[in-house]
């Protein structure tokens, strides 16, 4: 298995350690958004930004400051800036970029209107996907819809989570997880990922 962190970064490059498919993705994701009503007014956080596949189609679509983008790993965000966002772009829009383990959301400067976690769940155990829902559901207002891909499979979770593991869960385990955690949890399924991802939504509760 390709190392975690900095050095899997270096070992296979910032676009294929998270995922490669560059393109086709990075354009899949931000169209979805589109569809459910991303407008450039809106602010928009990108959980597990990472190189900014799809970060550089949201960045430069939305209003100047309202990208917001969390990742782990310091150096892909580096890398996205450096080698796939283009200067000017970065000077007019601003993005804010935040570097963090713990899904501390708590430190961006605005609240987001929409949230999507591309390809998260499908790495991490269920403890860390609740911390995730937990700490971003204090960090947003009720109606927050919160977009989130997972692979399919039998009721899964354990195990420590891991950049380049694969995590599955079952459809039901995601809406229940969401509901222990103040989040209305909806199933909406195909959304033509190459790799059969599945999403789900989850909008704040009241």
């Amino acid at each position: 298995m390709i190392p975690e962190g900095r050095i899997g970064v270096i070992a296979i490059g910032h676009r294929d350690y998270v995922g490669g498919m560059w393109d086709t993705l990075g354009r899949l994701q931000f169209d979805f958004l589109l569809s459910r009503g991303l407008l450039p007014q809106h602010v928009f956080l990108d959980i597990a930004c990472g190189s900014l596949r799809g970060g550089i189609h949201f960045i430069d679509y939305l209003d100047r400051g309202n990208y917001l983008g969390i990742e782990k790993e310091r150096l892909l965000i580096q890398k996205g800036i450096e080698k796939e966002l283009a200067a000017e772009v970065y000077a007019a829009k601003a993005p804010e970029l935040i570097a963090s383990p713990s899904f501390e959301f708590e430190r961006f400067s605005k609240k987001p209107n929409f949230s999507l976690a591309q390809s998260l769940f499908t790495h991490l155990n269920e403890a860390d996907v609740k911390l995730c829902l937990s700490n971003l559901r204090a960090s947003v207002q009720p109606g927050h819809e919160l977009y989130a891909t997972f692979a399919p499979g039998a009721r899964a979770g354990t195990g420590k989570s891991h950049a380049r593991a694969g995590f599955h869960y079952a459809r039901e385990q995601l809406e229940l997880i969401g509901q222990g955690e103040g989040w209305a949890a909806r199933y909406i399924g195909d959304w033509g990922h190459p790799r059969s991802q599945m999403m789900m939504q989850f909008v704040a509760d009241e």
